[in-house]
């Protein structure tokens, strides 16, 4: 009777390896060629629900296959006081889906959470966009994504925790969305015969709303009835209209209310 080999333990890492990039290679192909797939949707930003990875620190959304395993994780994560639904994303807008992922912040897609085909694969593996060093020339390249990325996890953070205090970890992104407001360039929108548009907030109060980019401003100017001004960081304040609470950050996305003094004109 012939002996059975056992593998070593350097033989099963070796193995289970290759089973794992093999994953990785056919989620690849399903997240580019499915008919559509089914994405976690945050309830506090209208955004696609965003995770970051304990271990790896990736910003990572949550995207399956089958809707039956979408509706499964949003319940576990409804149980632990997280709004969020299930959105189809069909093929034909799979490109334009996944490139939005970029000024987000994000930067993995995780496929088939809590399900045995988990897969995580890198958002540059899966898409390559354009190089903004590579504008034609009298274009500016308008992206804010650690602002916007910290603004999604503050408002995630604020819905969970709807009606309470804010707490240590919401005080610690509010001061950290503060200080990477202090950077790069953003976009105002100006009416096209009336000046500086304002919105009234929440609280009633009138804020006037500042986009981290291109894609946020889309959203908002569906009708062309307003024009994209770039501004850098350090003149923000000097275009806050008078009797302004503040900004409100991407109104159509994470819909933050900062509150900002106008800047002295002294």
């Amino acid at each position: 009777m012939q002996k059975e080999s056992k593998e070593t333990d350097e033989e099963i890492i070796k193995r289970k390896g290759m089973m794992a990039v093999d994953r990785k290679k056919q989620t690849m192909e399903r997240l580019r060629s499915s008919e559509a797939v089914y994405v976690l949707m945050s309830g506090g930003t209208k955004l696609p629900y965003v995770i970051c990875d304990p271990d790896t620190y990736d910003d990572q959304i949550l995207v399956f296959f089958k809707e039956e395993d979408a509706r499964k994780r949003m319940a576990g994560l409804a149980a632990e006081k997280n709004p969020v639904q299930v959105i189809k994303v069909e093929k034909k807008s799979f490109l334009m889906f996944y490139t939005s992922l970029y000024p987000m912040g994000v930067n993995c897609i995780v496929a088939n959470d809590g399900t045995l085909d988990r897969a995580a694969v890198q958002l540059n593996e899966l898409i390559v966009r354009n190089n903004p060093d590579r504008l034609p020339e009298g274009q500016v390249w308008v992206e804010n994504p650690a602002l916007n990325l910290t603004a999604i996890y503050f408002m995630q953070e604020l819905y969970k925790n709807r009606g309470q205090a804010m707490t240590e970890e919401m005080k610690e992104l509010y001061e950290e969305m503060m200080a990477h407001l202090g950077r790069g360039r953003y976009i105002f929108a100006v009416r096209k015969d009336e000046g500086v548009l304002a919105l009234k907030g929440r609280d009633g109060q009138v804020y006037q709303p500042l986009f981290t980019d291109i894609q946020e401003f889309g959203k908002f100017n569906r009708q062309n009835q307003f024009r994209a001004v770039v501004v850098e960081a350090d003149k923000v304040l000097n275009l806050i209209p008078a009797g302004s609470a503040g900004i409100v950050l991407n109104p159509l996305g994470v819909n933050v209310q900062l509150k900002i003094a106008r800047a002295s004109q002294d």
